[in-house]
């Protein structure tokens, strides 16, 4: 049988794509990188990846398309959100099964998302978008308290913010603009960045649940509970655990929305991260992402054992799936499983960790990684969007996975020192730098 080739979208390559990169030569598949870097830089990486710019989409497309005209293509994966409309173009000209990129679009606005899931009947709060330049004024808006302001299309609770009063509205305005006039931001070319949406606050606790769809079916992978509370100020993620300890009901209500906003959105192939709050009036769709957990957090997931009586991660299940490989179907591990995004306690310089090998014995920790690289700058939340690192745990009941994760955690003494102000030799501005 002729090897299979398939085209992985990645804005930069790093431990996700590694992951895949494993699992592509385990099942002896050709992986394509299309990311975002220099094209005039040739394959400084020897990689042989494809240099695009996601920021359009349409494109970064067309480049792809020239460069496979002639050549086999079996399947299309996205990582991360700012690729996610690129493979989508990129798939349909190519033939190949994929999500109509209009549901891809639809995915990367909080408005345009918000927008579908009103029109389909689905429980959203009220949301307006609103300007940042000039700053608006609340009361004329018709906004209530508490409210979420949130930047349209960045991830990972970047730029987040909750609102009790006009005062805080105001200052969150502001803090965002800040955000989004920030050089690193510019340079992305987001979509949007003198806008923001504003919503009402949805109190509640939040799940997440993995799955997969083929020709619109969907296959639950599976479900996550977050059991540290999201309320605000900002909404920095910390634990994932699996499986959900929610009740049976719950879980199919659950289930039942995911269902409706996959519909909803025009989602038919491939993953599906999601994102829900649930409180007494029942379970709010808060975001839809076809593309799998971000980060790390895959690894927290096992499947099988399959044909050979191994487990299987989550991206060698995805790729079997693109690729047509065969044992899509496997299930995850009846064991409990778990991960921390190391939250970031304060901005500044990282320069080290204490504790780790005590935090590694604890009991039912499999692997603590830390991805944060020393010297570097570090920005807390809303400002930030990157973790310290990942802890992984495995028991045999969702609450000591639970308790490992913050065990270990508490082990951890991060070094993180205050950035300096520097004067900018013409202009006279201050900033900060390590």
């Amino acid at each position: 049988m002729p090897q299979k080739r398939i085209l992985l979208f990645a804005a930069k390559l790093g431990y996700q794509t590694r992951s895949f990169e494993e699992a592509a030569k385990k099942l002896d598949v050709e992986l394509v990188y299309v990311t975002d870097r220099c094209h005039q830089l040739e394959d400084p990486w020897n990689d042989r990846a494809i240099a695009v710019k996601f920021e359009s989409p349409e494109v970064a497309a067309h480049t792809v398309i020239q460069h496979f005209r002639e050549i086999q293509v079996d399947g299309i994966l996205a990582l991360g959100d700012r690729p996610m409309a690129a493979a989508a173009y990129a798939a349909r000209g190519l033939g190949i099964a994929h999500n109509h990129p209009l549901s891809i679009e639809a995915c990367r606005s909080k408005l345009r998302m918000r927008e579908v899931f009103r029109d389909a009947g689905l429980r959203t709060p009220w949301f307006r978008k609103i300007p940042l330049h000039p700053a608006p004024e609340p009361a004329l808006l018709g906004i209530t308290y508490p409210c979420v302001l949130k930047p349209l299309s960045l991830s990972a609770s970047q730029g987040v913010i909750r609102a009790n009063n006009r005062v805080e509205f105001l200052a969150a305005v502001a803090r965002i603009r800040n955000l989004l006039a920030s050089a690193e931001l510019q340079a992305s070319r987001e979509p949007n960045l003198n806008h923001l949406i504003v919503e009402g606050y949805i109190p509640g606790e939040e799940v997440a649940v993995e799955g997969v769809l083929a020709n619109g079916t969907l296959r639950i992978l599976a479900s996550f509970d977050k059991p540290d509370p999201l309320v605000g100020p900002y909404f920095e993620e910390t634990i994932y655990v699996t499986p959900s300890r929610r009740s049976l009901e719950m879980q199919q209500e659950i289930e039942r929305t995911l269902r409706d906003s996959v519909a909803a959105i025009g989602l038919t192939y491939g993953p599906v991260h999601a994102e829900f709050r649930i409180n007494e009036d029942g379970v709010w769709p808060l975001e839809i992402a076809p593309r799998p957990i971000g980060g790390l957090c895959a690894r927290a997931l096992r499947f099988g054992p399959n044909s050979t009586g191994e487990w299987i991660g989550l991206e060698e299940l995805l790729l079997r799936h693109a690729a047509e490989l065969g044992e899509t179907g496997l299930a995850r591990e009846s064991q409990s499983a778990g991960v921390m995004m190391i939250p970031v306690p304060r901005s500044g310089i990282y320069e080290g960790v204490a504790g780790l090998k005590a935090a590694k014995e604890v009991v039912g920790i499999t692997d603590i990684l830390i991805t944060a690289r020393e010297h570097d700058a570090i920005a807390a939340w809303p400002e930030g969007s990157s973790y310290l690192g990942f802890i992984f745990a495995r028991a045999e009941k969702p609450q000591e996975v639970e308790s490992a994760l913050r065990e270990a955690h508490a082990k951890l003494q991060f070094q993180i020192v205050p950035t300096l102000p520097v004067e900018h030799p013409v202009t006279g501005k201050i900033k900060t730098a390590g």
